[in-house]
C-alpha cells in the first residue's frame, strides 16, 4: 500500500512539474503570492527564503469542518504529523490520555513544542503539552515546523514546533462569530468570539463550552473557558499587547476495553497570560514578551471493575514564568540578522491527598532524594541567526544557540541551510539542524526512577526539500529527511531499582509529499502523504499516512470531504508489536440561509471503521453533528 501510494503521488508530482513547464507562457501574467510565515524565523518572512519546512494552515481551513480542537485538522493537513485520540471529544491527561503529537516519529513526552504566539505551552512539572487547551475559536492560523526548531525555541522543540497564532483584527470595525452544534452521544458545543478595532485599539474576546456523554460508559467530557487579547498601537512604530486564557475541563477515563475502570476522573484548570511590546522600523523590528503559564490538576486514579477505590487523590500545581526578547536587523539588501534571549523558570508541587482526612504526602524530591513541598529549575538561552540572499537564486541561513539549564548545564545548538531558487516558481532547500530536550522536573525529581544525573536528549536532522508552484493554481512539495537521535531517557533497572538513564538511540528516515490544486473558482483539492522508517519503533507513530481532500463552494453551498488512510501505526512495541491500519472518511455540508447565518451538518468516520490510535481505546464509529454558524 505504501509503495503504491508513494508511486502514484510521485507520478502526480512529476505530471504537475511537467505541466508547470508547459504552461509557463499561459501563466506569465499571474501574480505569484508568496507564503509568509513567522515560525522558524522571528519575523514575517517569505517561506521561500527559509531552509526549514513549514506547513501553514489558515483560519478558513481550520474552520471548514467546524471542529472545536485544532489537532484533527493539523494532523490532516501536515504530512509527517500524527496525534492520538480516544473519543468523540477531549484528550485528557494522566492515565488514558491522548493528544500525543509526533512529527517524523519524534515527540514522546516533551520532544515537540507547542507555542501560542511564540509563547511555550507545557505543564511545568511533567513537561508535556495540554492538547485540550488548543481551541479553534482563538486561532488565526497554525504553523508547523516539521523538524527541529531548537535554535530559536530551545528545549522541547527537538522534534518540531506547532505555533498557534491567535485571532487578529486588521481593520476598524466590530465582528462577531457564534457557533452552536450538537449530535451523537449527547455532544454539544458552543463557541463565540468578538473582534473589535478602533483608533489603534484592538480586542479579541472569546468563550467556549463543550460536553459529551462519550461513546463508552464512564467517558464523559466537559470543558469551558475564555480568552481575551487586547492591543494598542502606541504610534506607527510601537505596539503593545496583553492576553489571558483560562480553561477548565473534567475528563473521565473509561480504561481499556479489556480492563475498564471506574472513577478515573480528572479536573484540570489551565491558565496563561502575557504582555508584549513590539517595534517595527524600516531596517529593524522585534518583540519583548513577559509570560506566565500555570495549572492545577486534581485526579482520581480510579480502580478496575471489581477492585478497590483509591483512598487518595493526586494533585499538583505547576507553573512557567518567562521572558523572551528578539530583534531583527536588516543591514543591507537581502540580509536579516536575528538575535534573541530566552529565560524560563518552571516547576511546581505534587502530592497525594487523603480523601477522608485531607492529609498530604508530597511526591517531589530534592537532589538528595528527600521529599519536599515543591521543586523548580530555570533555563537561559541566547541565539543568533544570520540569513543572507547571496544572489537572486540562493539564500544562506546559519545560526547558533547557547542554552544553559540550572541542573543539566550547557548545550550548543547549531543550524545551517541553503535555499535555491532555480526559477521563479521552484525552490530547493537543504538543511542541517539540531534539536534537544532537557530533562523535565518529573525526570529529575518525581517518582522512583527520578535522578538528576541526566543529559539532554538530542538529535540531528538532515533534509532536502523541493517545491514547485504553478502560478496561484497549484503547488507540490517533496521532502526527504534523515534523523539520528541519542541520549533518550529510558527507565531501566539499576541494582534492582528503576532509574532514568540516557540509553536510547534511534534513526528515522522518510519521505513527505504534498499537493494543492485550485481547479476553478468553485473546486479545489489537496493532499499529502508521508512514509516513515524507524529503526526503533515508537508508540503513536505511523509508518504511512495519506490524506486527500476536496472542497466545493458557491454563494450558498460549501461542501468538503476528506479521506485519511493511516498504516502501520504502532500501538505497542517490542517482540509482539501491535500495529493498526484504518481509513477514515469525513464530510461537511453547509448552506448560507442568510448573509449572517449558515447551517451545517457533518459526519466523521462515515465508513464506520473500528479502529484505535491508543491501545485499548477504540474510537467511535460513524458520528454526526449539526448546527448553526452566525457571523455579523
Amino acid at each position: 500500500m505504501q509503495i503504491r501510494t508513494l508511486f502514484l503521488l510521485g507520478a502526480g508530482a512529476a505530471c504537475l512539474s511537467l505541466q508547470a513547464a508547459t504552461q509557463s507562457q499561459a501563466l506569465k501574467d499571474t501574480t505569484q503570492i508568496s507564503e509568509v510565515v513567522v515560525t522558524g524565523t522571528r519575523n514575517a518572512t517569505d517561506a521561500r527564503h527559509l531552509p526549514l519546512t513549514v506547513t501553514s494552515i489558515s483560519n478558513e481551513k481550520l474552520n471548514q469542518n467546524y471542529r472545536s480542537s485544532v489537532l484533527p485538522t493539523i494532523m490532516e493537513q501536515t504530512p509527517g504529523l500524527f496525534s492520538t485520540s480516544r473519543g468523540i471529544l477531549g484528550y485528557g491527561v494522566s492515565t488514558g490520555s491522548a493528544g500525543d503529537l509526533k512529527v517524523r516519529g519524534v515527540g514522546s513526552g516533551a520532544q515537540l513544542l507547542v507555542l501560542i504566539d511564540g509563547q511555550p505551552q507545557y505543564a511545568g512539572l511533567m513537561g508535556h503539552p495540554i492538547p485540550d487547551a488548543y481551541q479553534t475559536l482563538m486561532v488565526e492560523k497554525v504553523e508547523v515546523v516539521r523538524g527541529p526548531a531548537s535554535l530559536l525555541y530551545g528545549s522541547n522543540a527537538m522534534g518540531g514546533v506547532v505555533n498557534i497564532i491567535t485571532r487578529q483584527m486588521n481593520q476598524d470595525g466590530c465582528k462577531t462569530d457564534i457557533r452552536l452544534q450538537g449530535g451523537s452521544y449527547g455532544t454539544f458545543q458552543a463557541d463565540g468570539v468578538n473582534r473589535f478595532r478602533k483608533n489603534g485599539f484592538t480586542s479579541v474576546i472569546g468563550a467556549q463550552y463543550q460536553r459529551t456523554d462519550g461513546h463508552r460508559p464512564n467517558s464523559e467530557f466537559e470543558q469551558y473557558g475564555g480568552y481575551v487579547k487586547l492591543g494598542y498601537e502606541i504610534d506607527e512604530h510601537w505596539k503593545a499587547f496583553a492576553d489571558a486564557n483560562v480553561i477548565h475541563f473534567n475528563a473521565s477515563n473509561p480504561g481499556t476495553v479489556t480492563a475498564p475502570m471506574l472513577d478515573n476522573d480528572a479536573k484540570i484548570t489551565r491558565g496563561l497570560a502575557s504582555m508584549s511590546l513590539s517595534n517595527s522600523y524600516q531596517n529593524t523590528d522585534g518583540t519583548l514578551r513577559i509570560y506566565a503559564d500555570w495549572g492545577h490538576h486534581n485526579i482520581d486514579d480510579g480502580y478496575n471493575v471489581g477492585g478497590t477505590p483509591k483512598t487518595a487523590l493526586y494533585k499538583h500545581d505547576d507553573y512557567i514564568a518567562g521572558i523572551t526578547w528578539y530583534q531583527n536587523a536588516h543591514f543591507f539588501a537581502g540580509n536579516t540578522v536575528t538575535v534573541g534571549f530566552d529565560w524560563q523558570h518552571f516547576g511546581g508541587s505534587a502530592w497525594n491527598e487523603d480523601k477522608t482526612s485531607g492529609a498530604k504526602t508530597y511526591l517531589v524530591k530534592d537532589a538528595d532524594g528527600n521529599l519536599v513541598e515543591k521543586q523548580d529549575a530555570h533555563e537561559l538561552g541566547t541565539y543568533i541567526d544570520f540569513r543572507q540572499d547571496l544572489c537572486k537564486w540562493l539564500t544562506l541561513d546559519a545560526g547558533l544557540r547557547v542554552d544553559w539549564h540550572s541542573v543539566v548545564g550547557t548545550e550548543l545548538v547549531p543550524q545551517g541551510g541553503l535555499s535555491f531558487h532555480p526559477t521563479q516558481n521552484a525552490d530547493i532547500k537543504a538543511l542541517v539542524s539540531k534539536g534537544f530536550r532537557n530533562p523535565v522536573i518529573r525526570d529529575m525529581y518525581m517518582f522512583p526512577p527520578a535522578t538528576t544525573d541526566l543529559l539532554p536528549e538530542s538529535m540531528m536532522n538532515y533534509e532536502i526539500a523541493y517545491t514547485q508552484r504553478i502560478g496561484n493554481k497549484a503547488r507540490i512539495g517533496a521532502n526527504i529527511f534523515y534523523i539520528k537521535g541519542k541520549n533518550l531517557i529510558n527507565k531501566v533497572m539499576v541494582n534492582g531499582r528503576p532509574r532514568n538513564v540516557n540509553t536510547g538511540e534511534f534513526e528515522n528516515w522518510g519521505i513527505e509529499l504534498s499537493a494543492d490544486y485550485a481547479i476553478d473558482s468553485h473546486w479545489s483539492v489537496n493532499g499529502n502523504y508521508s512514509f516513515l522508517r524507524m529503526d526503533t519503533p515508537i508508540i503513536g507513530a505511523p509508518e504511512g499516512k495519506l490524506y486527500i481532500g476536496a472542497n466545493y463552494h458557491n454563494q450558498k453551498w460549501t461542501v468538503s470531504a476528506g479521506l485519511q488512510n493511516v498504516s502501520g501505526l504502532y500501538l505497542t512495541t517490542g517482540a509482539n508489536a501491535q500495529k493498526e491500519n484504518f481509513t477514515l472518511l469525513n464530510a461537511t455540508v453547509s448552506y448560507k440561509v442568510l448573509p449572517y447565518m449558515s447551517v451545517f451538518a457533518k459526519g466523521d468516520n462515515l465508513l464506520a471503521e473500528r479502529y484505535q490510535t491508543y491501545d485499548g481505546y477504540f474510537m467511535p464509529k460513524a458520528t454526526f453533528m449539526g448546527g448553526v454558524n452566525l457571523h455579523f
